[in-house]
């Protein structure tokens, strides 16, 4: 009897402990399927290792297009004008004939002027004649010294007439051949200022036409000389080289932001600084065989100035901007922990931008998925293949 009392204890005993196991596993179970639906899953980011590499370091400028060589054509005597020659908008060489401006008083001017100079010189023959006559009588005692030395003297002044209206001559026919206005250089000529049977060159030499050379072109363009200074510092310090032999390549970008496709260069830089605004002038140089680029037009233009051999670059979508403008990209850790990392930035440089500072080679940053990595949180990377599409414009 008391051993079935003592067995019957038992058992319900060890029923209860079981029932306590069972309940204790039951809600550790629930306990890890409430923590698995509480974790949500990692963010899927795409990042890029931060690599040097050498980098140009370009400027993008504002400036004008001016024509290299410019000729105001003027008449240089004075008269009518009885002809024009070329076709206005068309393109002329230096020699071709402009304008013709009435020849006839320059031609009675040139013709008096001879006819002086023939009197001169037969006076002078005559007066030259009288002297060696007087030479050979002085000799004699036949004449004074004073009527020899008259002589001599007359001798030398009829010289002195005949070397005069030379000069005469010569004179008079320069103002015949500008009478002939031809181009001074050669370049594409514009409109005509005067017409047929206007009286030019009076008490003034009045401007005829304007003639530009338009190929090549220059761009005159305007840089601060705190920029300028910056890069010369930067070259000092063996940060920057200059660009090959020190010439800088320039890009012109078009008003429909197009670039230009000719590649020019930039000639030189002005040594006098604009005491109003603190710009220096730039000039430099492109082709212009088809005459895209006209005198007058504003342009922008990226010169690349020297070039940084241990640039670093990051894509413009992976750089944000905080509530005070400060840009920022997201970097990984070893754990694969999202941190904030402020940057300077530079210029543009084929759709990346330039990073003066905050960034070192060996850095990752993320450059896909930014909307959902949070920082402080881990990620998961994704190492698939790019589209082509995003590789091409990588």
């Amino acid at each position: 009897m008391l051993g079935s009392l003592l067995g019957s204890f038992m058992s319900k005993n060890l029923l209860a402990r079981l029932s306590l196991v069972a309940l204790a596993l039951t809600l550790s179970a629930c306990d890890k399927s409430s923590n698995a639906e509480e974790q949500p899953p990692l963010a899927t980011v795409r990042i890029e290792t931060i690599e040097a590499r050498p980098l140009s370091i370009s400027s993008e400028l504002s400036g004008r297009i001016v024509a290299p060589r410019i000729a105001e054509v003027r008449a240089r005597v004075a008269g009518v004008v009885l002809q024009r020659t070329f076709r206005e908008g068309s393109d002329v060489k230096k020699g071709d004939v402009l304008f013709r401006i009435d020849p006839a008083p320059f031609k009675a001017d040139l013709e008096s002027a001879e006819a002086a100079l023939r009197k001169a010189e037969a006076n002078a023959y005559q007066a030259r004649l009288q002297a060696q006559r007087y030479a050979q009588l002085i000799n004699d005692k036949a004449i004074s010294r004073q009527d020899y030395d008259n002589a001599r003297a007359a001798e030398r002044q009829t010289a002195a007439d005949v070397a005069a209206n030379k000069a005469a001559v010569d004179r008079a026919t320069l103002n015949l051949g500008y009478a002939t206005v031809t181009a001074p250089i050669s370049g594409r000529i514009g409109r005509a200022l005067v017409t047929e049977g206007a009286l030019v060159g009076q008490n003034e030499t009045t401007p005829l036409a304007l003639i530009q050379q338009l190929n090549p072109i220059h761009a005159d363009l305007t840089q601060s000389t705190r920029e300028l200074n910056d890069l010369r510092r930067a070259f000092r310090s063996g940060q920057l080289k200059a660009v090959g032999q020190g010439q800088a390549r320039a890009t012109l970008i078009q008003d429909d932001g197009s670039l230009y496709p000719l590649p020019g260069k930039l000639l030189f830089t002005d040594i006098t600084v604009d005491p109003g605004t603190g710009q220096i002038i730039l000039r430099s140089e492109f082709p212009n065989p088809d005459l895209d680029l006209l005198p007058g037009s504003f342009v922008r233009v990226r010169l690349e100035q020297a070039v940084n051999q241990q640039g670093i670059s990051v894509p413009q979508r992976a750089i944000q901007r905080d509530s005070a403008g400060v840009a920022q990209v997201l970097l990984l850790d070893d754990q694969q922990r999202v941190g904030q990392q402020p940057v300077e930035l530079g210029p543009v440089l084929n759709d990346r931008w330039v990073v003066t500072g905050g960034l070192k080679p060996g850095d990752r940053i993320v450059v896909e998925g930014l909307q959902h990595a949070r920082p402080g949180e881990k990620v998961q990377i994704d190492d698939s293949p790019l589209p082509l599409a995003q590789v091409s414009d990588q």
